[in-house]
């Protein structure tokens, strides 16, 4: 059995679950405990704050867990990075009140900053030379300095929408953080097993991510020059049609240039142009 100590709450909870369901780790979907496990595959979650969740797996309370770069990176446990997951993106970032001009990093000089991060922030500080009064905060952050606990505030920035309403603006990004999937360093073999399915499952989800599958009929006549424009992932596969002169022609599109590729094939004489989602794609 391997166990998965994940974010108890939050959106890094809701995408890690996503994540397991798509990769049918099925859950119980009743009131949840502090520890579930799935009925169809050897694992079992365990709920944690986020900050719990580097110290869990490198002392072997869980074996993998889902976090957060950014915490990661603070608490310094020793667990490996065993994956990039790419979501939940965020940033670290320096912020000061928008109203004061900003010559530099050395504008922190002397100046007091409100953090939950004050490891993150301690180094860069230190890399730059600079000496600031650390004060660490958990919670709302982004207030200290509207009420003079702070001069400026060290957080996590997405949108920037919190800072915007706080009347401050970001000045320095320090780190971009995304989820990872960390592992405790002595896994047995057979655990090592059940995490080599767990990824393979992952990858398959991932791949599948933007991915549309395209069906269409395609003049005999301008194949080279439709298969020519295609990016698939290999050769598409090509079927003769009844009618003669005429082939159905099957490929894998990604959604960023979806739109461009289809008004190529189109102006080639492609139609009945079908497009399906993919749910999974097995390399």
């Amino acid at each position: 059995m391997l166990r998965i100590a994940v974010q108890a709450k939050g959106r890094l909870f809701e995408e890690t679950m996503n994540l397991l369901a798509e990769s049918d780790i099925k859950l119980s979907p009743s009131k949840r405990t502090l520890l579930v496990q799935s009925s169809n595959f050897p694992v079992e979650v365990l709920f944690l704050r986020d900050d719990d969740i580097p110290q869990s797996v490198a002392t072997g309370v869980a074996d993998i867990g889902i976090v957060g770069e950014n915490e990661y990176a603070e608490k310094k446990e020793d667990a490996e990075i065993i994956k990039r997951l790419g979501f939940s993106k965020c940033r670290l970032s320096l912020a000061m009140p928008k109203d004061i001009d900003y010559p530099g990093v050395s504008w922190f000089h002397g100046k007091k900053i409100a953090t939950s991060y004050p490891v993150i922030l301690g180094d860069y500080l230190k890399a730059h030379g600079v000496n600031s009064e650390i004060h660490v905060i958990t919670g709302s952050v982004e207030v200290a300095p509207g009420i003079g606990l702070a001069d400026a505030i060290f957080d996590i920035v997405s949108s920037g929408s919190t800072l915007v309403s706080n009347r401050l603006r970001e000045v320095e990004v320090v780190m971009k953080s995304e989820a990872l999937l960390i592992g405790n360093k002595n896994l047995s073999a057979e655990k090592k097993a059940i995490l080599d399915e767990l990824l393979f499952r992952m990858h398959a989800v991932e791949t599948a991510e933007d991915k549309k599958y395209v069906l269409m009929n395609a003049p005999k006549d301008r194949l080279e020059d439709i298969i020519a424009v295609l990016p698939g992932m290999k050769s598409p596969t090509v079927m003769p049609l009844a009618q003669e002169g005429w082939c159905s022609l099957h490929t894998v599109l990604d959604e960023k240039c979806f739109w461009e590729i289809i008004g190529k094939l189109k102006s080639m004489g492609a139609e009945g142009i079908l497009v399906l989602p993919i749910e999974k794609m097995i390399p």
